[in-house]
């Protein structure tokens, strides 16, 4: 068994071992995860998901994105700012998302937070790659054991912080470095996987 964090699938290439297990995770780790975002809609989207993920895994998630974003007005920013009390009912009736009254009104206050936020940056994606790290701040090389631990960076931290003083909610910073992570602000492809020079070249 490798120690490494890689993993091989059938066609030879090495990957992250995260995605191992799921056609879906693997697609997903392939096509996205690293590279980065400067989309409004799929970066108020991921900070959404990433909100209802919380105590359960990123996989079940995944699996029911359609169905969030079919419920949540393809995450347009705009759209979900003005749901109201009826459309909180109406999501959680919703078997396809997750039903949790606490992160449905989570996602509606942060669109309306976030349209202020557009408003100061002229755009969300303005505003968060202003906390995309520094190389100095990076470990030299993204290895198992350099990653290992890291939960949290002092770049999210600050992220989650100054979203937190502008009124949203269900973005610590932990939330917030994975959301750093599957948007591109970092890559934390692993050297040796396959996919870390195309998200490096996307970045570029």
């Amino acid at each position: 068994m490798r120690t490494d964090g890689l993993w091989k699938g059938d066609d030879t290439l090495a990957r992250c071992a995260w995605c191992r297990g799921s056609d879906e995770y693997v697609a997903y780790h392939d096509t996205e995860w690293g590279f980065p975002v400067r989309a409004d809609r799929r970066l108020f989207e991921k900070i959404s998901l990433e909100g209802f993920q919380s105590g359960l895994s990123w996989l079940t998630i995944l699996r029911k994105r359609s169905n969030f974003r079919r419920a949540f007005a393809d995450f347009d920013i705009q759209r979900v700012a003005r749901f109201t009390s009826r459309d909180v009912a109406r999501l959680l009736q919703d078997a396809g998302i997750v039903r949790h009254r606490g992160k449905i009104e989570s996602t509606i206050n942060n669109a309306q937070r976030c349209a202020d936020l557009v408003d100061e940056f002229s755009s969300l994606a303005s505003y968060v790659w202003r906390f995309e790290p520094g190389p100095r701040s990076r470990p030299t090389k993204i290895t198992w054991d350099a990653l290992n631990g890291i939960a949290e960076t002092p770049e999210s931290r600050a992220l989650s912080k100054d979203l937190r003083s502008r009124g949203w909610t269900f973005v610590g910073p932990t939330t917030m470095y994975a959301f750093m992570q599957a948007m591109g602000l970092v890559n934390d492809h692993l050297h040796g996987c396959a996919i870390r020079k195309r998200a490096q070249a996307a970045q570029r």
